[in-house]
This record gives structure tokens, sequence and C-alpha cells, in this order.
């Protein structure tokens, strides 16, 4: 579709107001992470690396960032097992409901949080009796991660058929080995690509982690959310908040190259 100049000249200006109303403030954040002046006055009046000198002597933060690793790898690692073999069952079989399954698998990462929060920590309190802490956190934030890998298995699964399996099959190999030789590193730049939007994906939750946590249990986007009103503890809390950015921003990137790497062969 040819469009002419004036159209073409809206659409930039209408993607790079968009651009600019997501990473304008995130760049502010970044550049008061280096901020010299203690209120983060604007424009900086210089820059220092103290602030994040002292973000990494504080032991509450280092504490919460060991807990949102663990949340974080518990959590994907779940979200590989149980979204991969659902994965499967999906697409390599035929059953009554199985569209129901799918949608019924992609549902809470759709649901919003608050909702979801609220029915865990009600059915972990009141049907079960699980004591709130790491372990809950790890389930809860699992339950929207299965999505990310469910997705990038099924979508490579659809795209690699049954022919090469049968093949495999027809040359005297039973399941298993098919699965180890043939199935398997098909799928490993999938499954890579799903572990890491999982990891990303817990690792900076909140909401979901504000209703399974324990009173003892605080990730980092906990911890950063009980510093912020605290006029001690800002720079800190924005060098964390820096840092956290460029943390989530790799993972995703490298599932995005993954997966792109992936789908060109």
């Amino acid at each position: 579709m040819n469009l002419s100049r004036t159209a073409r000249a809206a659409l930039w200006a209408a993607l790079a107001a968009g651009l600019a109303v997501i990473y304008v403030p995130l760049a502010v954040v970044v550049l008061n992470s280096f901020n010299a002046d203690r209120t983060f006055g604007w424009p900086p009046p210089g820059f220092t690396f103290d602030w994040w000198a002292a973000a990494w002597r504080s032991t509450g933060m280092r504490e919460a960032l060991w807990t949102s690793v663990q949340a974080a790898s518990g959590a994907t690692l779940i979200a590989l097992l149980l979204g991969t073999l659902a994965a499967f069952a999906v697409q390599r079989h035929t059953f009554f409901g199985r569209e129901t399954v799918s949608l019924l698998i992609v549902l809470p990462i759709a649901l919003p949080g608050i909702v979801t929060g609220i029915a865990l920590s009600n059915t972990f309190h009141s049907v079960l009796g699980v004591p709130l802490g790491l372990f809950t956190v790890i389930v809860g934030h699992a339950t929207f991660c299965v999505v990310t890998v469910y997705n990038n298995v099924l979508a490579r699964l659809r795209r690699l058929g049954v022919s090469i399996e049968e093949a495999s099959a027809d040359l005297g190999a039973d399941t298993f080995t098919t699965f180890r030789l043939v199935t398997f590193p098909m799928m490993r730049s999938a499954l890579l690509a799903g572990g890491l939007l999982a990891f990303a994906l817990s690792f900076d939750e909140i909401i979901v982690t504000t209703f399974t946590a324990g009173a003892g249990v605080r990730t980092l986007p906990i911890w950063i959310f009980e510093n912020l009103f605290r006029p001690n503890q800002a720079p800190v809390v924005n060098v964390v908040a820096a840092a956290l950015i460029l943390l989530s921003v790799l993972p995703i990137w490298l599932a995005q190259r993954i997966s792109g790497e992936a789908t060109r062969y």
C-alpha cells in the first residue's frame, strides 16, 4: 500500500510519540541513578557512582535480589515442565475439549494480576492450609509463566509437524530415542526462549507476589515498593530500579534473538 508523504510523516510521528511515552521515563530513572543531587534536581548538576556503591552495600537489597532469583528460577523450571507437556498434549493428540484446555492454559496471563493473587491467596489459606512463603510465590508465578513456554513450544511443534518423527520411527528408533535425538534438538531454542521470557516475567512481578508472599519474603520489586517513599532510600531505589530495567531487557532481547534465528532456519 502506497502512502502519501504526509501520511508516512504522521505515522512516524505517532510511532515516535508512543516510544517516547514508554522509554523517556525509563531513561530518566537510569540517569537519576547517576544523579549527584540526592533530591534528583533536573538537569543533573553532576554524575556519580556513589549511589550504585550504596545499593550494593544494602543487605536488604541483596537479600531481595536473591529471593527474586530463587522465585524466578523455580517458576521457570515449573513452567518449562508443565508448559512443554501441555503443548505436546494439545498439538500431538486429538481429544474432546482440546481447544478448551488450550484456552484454560493461556487464560491466566490475560487475567488481572490482582484477581489471580486473591484467588491463589484464598486457595492457599482456606482450602490447602499452606503457609505463605517462597514456595507459594513460586507457584503463583508459575501460573502465568507456563503460558510463555506453552506458546513457544506449541508454535514450534506446529512448524515441525510429525514427518521427521515418523521417519525416525520407521528407521527403528523408539519414542524416547526419537525425542532425545530428533524432537528435543529442534525444540531447544523454543524452550530457551520460553524459559527466558518466563524468568523475566517472574523476576519483576509484584501484584501476584504481594498476595502470595509471607511476612518474611521480599522479592526485589516488593523491596523497591516498600522503600520508594523513604527519603534516605530514594537514591538506592533509583539504582535498583535502573538495574532492574537492564536485567529485564536482557532475557527478553535474548529470547527475541533466539526465536528470530530459529524462525529463519
